[in-house]
């Protein structure tokens, strides 16, 4: 969904309905929304008030939460807006290039649920003429596995869709895994979509490369202080509308894979171990460490 032209309300409503998905979207929505409150002349702490309205759309961003943060320490900057819709697309690029450098002629690609991140990889490796065939799952009960799929067939890439109880089926002749982030804690602990800890703990068990790729502006810097990042649970009705009484429907948003088992994450700078990505945050983007 396009959020440009949408209204601040209108652009809260869309994150918390998930009509606007996808972390970085998410966060690039939601300060294209803080940029209408401050075009109208709103400061300071009237301004926070907005800030707390898009945060609490989405438990699980913290993303959007540091994007946030950044605006509101560099608000004077008449193109703060710009320059962190800049950092978005800088980022994606950079880890795009990089990414595309595991991808080899031939390779069977798997990835879960939609990373726009995870699409531009796979798609600059086929630019470059590596021939690639992307498993995917579809990612129950939202479906956002079939925007992966539709955007990887549109550019030209052959995929084969699965559902998700098929997950193991799915790996059995697949090369590498790649998949997004939500959220990384400060010991590395990485939080995703439902189901990428199966993923990750089959690709440990199969053997297969399993990399991370992310923004490093997922980083939650709360976890620093230990908080842990919130697990969002979604309704239950999206799972199932009308369940019997004595149903009891769970619905978990994200979980945490286990970051000893993740190869690496790949983000805009370079190919890290989970753990060792949090010092790297440390040193490229200090003010990530105080908000």
């Amino acid at each position: 969904m396009d959020y440009h032209g949408l209204s601040f309300d209108e652009v809260v409503k869309n994150i918390k309905e998930l009509n606007i998905q996808g972390a970085e979207r998410i966060a690039r929505s939601a300060v294209y929304a803080l940029g209408l409150k401050y075009k109208e002349g709103v400061r300071g702490d009237d301004l926070d008030v907005f800030a707390r309205q898009l945060k609490e759309a989405r438990a699980t961003e913290p993303a959007l939460r540091n994007a946030l943060a950044f605006f509101a320490q560099n608000e004077r900057n008449k193109n703060i807006e710009r320059d962190i819709m800049k950092h978005f697309e800088d980022a994606k690029t950079k880890i795009a290039e990089i990414g595309a450098n595991k991808i080899n002629d031939g390779m069977n690609v798997y990835t879960h649920c939609h990373s726009s991140t995870v699409e531009a990889v796979i798609v600059e490796a086929h630019k470059r003429g590596m021939k690639i065939k992307v498993h995917n799952t579809e990612t129950r009960p939202r479906y956002q596995g079939r925007i992966t799929a539709e955007k990887l067939a549109a550019a030209g890439i052959e995929v084969h869709h699965f559902v998700d109880s098929c997950m193991s089926f799915a790996l059995m002749d697949v090369d590498l895994i790649l998949f997004g982030a939500d959220s990384i804690s400060s010991t590395g602990q990485i939080i995703n979509k439902i189901g990428t800890r199966t993923v990750v703990n089959l690709a440990n068990q199969y053997r297969i490369p399993c990399y991370c790729c992310t923004t490093s502006w997922k980083f939650n810097p709360d976890t620093l202080w230990g908080h842990d990042e919130e697990i969002e649970q979604r309704d239950p009705k999206e799972v199932w509308a009308d369940a019997p009484k004595g149903v009891v429907v769970h619905n978990p948003a994200f979980e945490v894979a286990p970051a000893d088992k993740v190869t690496g994450i790949i983000s805009e700078l370079g190919v890290l171990k989970p753990e060792t990505l949090v010092t790297a945050i440390k040193d490229f983007y200090p003010w990530l460490m105080k908000v």
